[in-house]
């Protein structure tokens, strides 16, 4: 039977717990045990798909096609276990479920409340399909004291006594600030969390405490005796250089083996550190460096383009070199300006994105590229502006459009209508916006004697896809007379994956998401490529 560690927060959002259970995660592999990571996110929305990149931050996609929260990329290039559609779930899904069984009847006529009936659907999901690990890490969305968050506090409670405590491990992180005016660290912030926690059931087994310095003995006494928690136990977390350091910090505080000592479970193997600490060298030490440019219209969030900043990293790792990403919001961006702008650049990349805004910045850019014959990569959105920009202007077809934005052009970049997954028929629809696009891992065979194929050194391959509009295959043969090859297309062969030119160092499109499979300890060989091509840009 799986154990089930359930990782809460308390004071601010965003202090890490996402990270923290992903290096708890990597540091239990390493010590020979299966580790499955799940997110159960408070908000009322189905799936983050919907929501703004500026609210939320990037929307994850995996190999089943689920839209999930950004903290399951960390799971996965910690851990490098796929994640899964049973690995995210949100409020509006579970109360959508059983409205859906109230609908139709399932609770034969008793009143719906939220106990019994949200928190056993809760329960349910924190245990379905993990009968094969050892651990199951649960994180909790939201911070303890947030109304949103009861159900799943109350679930977890639940759900403790349910399986037996000796199976359930609650860790509870906390903000440790550092005054400056007074000199002084202060956990009284901790210890209200804690009471917030203890006063609906749930006392912590383990309190990681966040502080940008470290936290003295005598606090952490303090946090132990108020919060009733042994003192190793109480884990402290000093803010890291990279979040690539967050492993060797986790394990040098022994956050591991205070969890196996939980369970009295012995480590199977030492853990080895050595990938993490040659990754952060490069990182912090290298001496070579590269400029990249981002050119989007969420630049302004950081975490908008998460993985993608992280696939980038790796990209760097992978060459011995710093990647230095220079934000430029394509709506901001005047054709003019962009010689100046990107004077310095050694690499150009156009992320995925919807709706018409920054288009005229993105397609500009790419203008530049291609005539400047610098390094140039576009994701989803990024492919289709460069589809656009070629066909302007190599092919002439000044009215040259997508009809996500412009009814009226000429339709190079169409919306799907329907397309098939497993087996099934799947319609498309311009009503519904949620869970209506081509989502998830879909396969695409490369063309012989192609850039592309020389990259990835396969004949087909898995990537993971999150859009609604594709390239048109009928001006196919008018792109490649003018030197824009398609060098990757779906298995039927109706469906443009990849575009390169000829004639070009390096220019590569792609319709899907490969910054999803990219992992710190494999990068991806896409971005391996791309920035070695802006290496060698001179």
């Amino acid at each position: 039977m799986a154990r089930f560690i359930f990782v809460t927060g308390g004071v601010v959002s965003s202090l890490g717990k996402g990270l923290s259970s992903a290096s708890l995660a990597y540091l239990l592999q390493s010590r020979g045990y299966k580790v499955r990571l799940r997110k159960l996110d408070p908000y009322l929305n189905v799936d983050p798909g919907t929501m703004s990149p500026f609210q939320h931050g990037e929307v994850f996609v995996t190999d089943d096609g689920a839209e999930t929260d950004l903290d399951l990329g960390h799971y996965e290039r910690f851990s490098g276990v796929s994640a899964r559609k049973s690995d995210n779930i949100t409020t509006g899904k579970i109360y959508n479920d059983v409205l859906k069984k109230e609908r139709k009847g399932e609770y034969l006529g008793k009143t719906v409340q939220v106990i019994p009936h949200i928190t056993d659907r809760i329960k349910e999901f924190i245990k379905k399909d993990s009968s094969k690990e050892d651990f199951v890490i649960c994180e909790i969305g939201g911070i303890v004291g947030d109304i949103e968050s009861l159900p799943f506090i109350e679930a977890i409670r639940q759900f403790a006594n349910d399986i037996g405590k000796k199976n359930t491990l609650f860790i509870h992180l906390t903000l440790v600030p550092y005054l400056k005016s007074s000199d002084e660290i202060k956990t009284k912030p901790t210890q209200h969390s804690v009471k917030e926690l203890r006063s609906i059931g749930i006392q912590p087994d383990i309190i990681i405490c966040r502080s940008e310095r470290s936290i003295p003995f005598e606090h952490r006494k303090k946090i132990s005796l108020f919060c009733n928690v042994n003192i190793k136990n109480v884990i402290e977390t000093v803010d890291v250089r990279t979040i690539y350091e967050a492993p060797i910090s986790f394990f040098k505080e022994k956050l591991d083996i205070q969890v196996l000592n939980y369970f009295n479970l012995k480590s199977k193997k030492p853990v080895n550190l050595n990938p993490w600490k040659k990754i952060t060298k490069i990182i912090l030490q290298t001496k070579k460096q590269v400029n990249i440019a981002i050119i989007g219209k969420y630049v302004e969030l950081k975490d908008a383009y998460k993985s993608l900043d992280e696939a980038l990293t790796h990209g760097g790792i992978e060459n011995n070199t710093k990647v230095n990403l220079v934000r430029i919001d394509s709506e901001k961006l005047e054709a003019s300006e962009i010689p100046k702008k990107l004077r310095n650049i050694s690499g150009i990349l156009i992320p995925g994105g919807f709706g018409k805004r920054g288009t005229n910045g993105k397609i500009a850019a790419i203008k530049y590229a291609r005539n400047n014959k610098i390094p140039f990569l576009g994701i989803c959105y990024g492919m289709q502006m460069a589809i656009i920009e070629f066909a302007r202007n190599k092919l002439n077809l000044k009215k040259a459009t997508s009809s996500e934005f412009d009814k009226k052009g000429l339709p190079v970049i169409g919306l799907i209508n329907e397309w098939v997954k497993d087996g099934k028929t799947i319609k498309g629809t311009d009503k519904d916006l949620g869970g209506t696009m081509r989502l998830g891992s879909y396969e695409a065979k490369l063309r012989d004697n192609s850039m592309i194929r020389k990259i990835y050194g396969k004949k087909v391959v898995n990537e993971r896809h999150r859009h609604r509009y594709e390239v048109n295959i009928n001006y196919k043969d008018k792109f490649e007379k003018k030197g824009m090859v398609f060098s990757g297309l779906s298995p039927d062969g109706l469906l443009p994956e990849i575009i390169e030119l000829k004639n070009h160092p390096w220019f590569i499109g792609v319709q899907f998401h490969p910054e999803f499979k990219s992992r710190p300890l494999a990068p991806h060989p896409l971005f391996s490529s791309f920035i070695k091509a802006a290496k060698n840009h001179k």
